[in-house]
């Protein structure tokens, strides 16, 4: 209590609480300053646990490339996720976005449909995470950033990543591609010759880009020189 304006000795004496590392990154004024700016390109990135973290830090990486501002969430066990597949820290992989959100942060900018982005890419998207956003639960970040992409119009990729797939990972994902979602799982291309997983990883990424009106240079367009080389000669429609 105090008496005319002066505060007791057991007040002044009280510690301050501390704040968490999630709280801390909320206010960090890296992640603040963009509450009023809005660039030419701004998308949110969210990585869940499924298996295929490197999609997610190509996603960040590419994005990064082209100047596309980033915010960022990876769930708890995309975290480990990355650790574990990647040999990487979560984060390092945090430091390649504009800025990033811890999952259980419900208050972070981009939780709000007034933050204006150009759309959302999850990926790798877990099974858990289609079936929350088909269900509209937002019960972290990611499906709530990913339902307010919905509720705005916005351009909604998921990189969803289970085999083989059963009956209700199916439905959830027909149900979602009926709202505009663009299902996008992460199925290599052969046509132009990779090299390398990189290589694979970088083509399937830049293709996802494609989904948001972003060129890639990772990806190696297809040209027409199959037929260039050989000319057709079985009749189109008979073609496969």
């Amino acid at each position: 209590m105090t008496t005319g304006g002066t505060t007791s000795a057991k007040q002044r004496s009280r510690p301050q609480a501390r704040q968490s590392p999630e709280r801390r990154w909320h206010n960090d004024p890296r992640a603040e300053r963009f509450s009023s700016e809005h660039p030419a390109r701004r998308v949110v990135v969210g990585i869940t646990g499924a298996t295929g973290a490197i999609f997610g830090i190509r996603v960040l990486e590419q994005l990064g490339d082209l100047g596309v501002e980033t915010h960022v969430c990876i769930s708890h066990w995309g975290e480990r996720n990355i650790e574990h597949e990647t040999g990487r820290r979560a984060s390092d992989v945090r430091a390649l976005a504009s800025a990033a959100y811890p999952a259980g942060d419900l208050a972070a900018i981009p939780s709000s449909g007034s933050f204006r982005t150009d759309g959302m890419v999850i990926a790798p998207c877990s099974m858990r995470t289609v079936a929350a956003i088909a269900s509209g639960l937002s019960d972290n970040l990611i499906t709530r950033c990913a339902d307010v992409a919905l509720k705005e119009s916005r351009k909604l990729i998921l990189m969803t990543r289970e085999t083989p797939l059963n009956e209700i990972h199916l439905t959830n994902m027909l149900k979602l591609a009926q709202m505009g979602v663009t299902i996008m799982p992460p199925v290599p291309a052969f046509y132009n010759h990779p090299q390398t997983i990189d290589d694979v990883v970088d083509h399937i990424v830049g293709r996802a880009l494609d989904q948001l009106g972003l060129d890639s240079p990772a990806v190696r367009r297809w040209s027409g020189e199959l037929l260039r080389h050989r000319p057709l000669q079985t009749p189109v429609d008979q073609a496969r």
